[in-house]
């Protein structure tokens, strides 16, 4: 198993490529580049066990674009 941290995503858009995503440095928000813009993610206190350990997940709360 890996030693680099990774949180599992949950919300957002459906089409979303990766749930389980490496985090660096580990923080209260993520911000996923996708498409034109990012989706930002949010730390929670849960936590589940995937195929890649017990991971702390993280909420959808928003969507910024890229200007143009």
């Amino acid at each position: 198993m890996s030693n680099i941290a990774k949180a599992i995503l949950e919300g957002g858009p459906q089409d979303l490529p990766e749930r389980i995503v490496p985090i660096t440095p580990p923080g209260d928000e993520l911000k996923i580049p996708f498409k034109s813009g990012y989706e930002h993610f949010k730390i929670t206190a849960r936590q589940v066990e995937t195929e890649s350990g017990l991971l702390t997940v993280y909420e959808w709360c928003d969507r910024t674009k890229v200007a143009e």
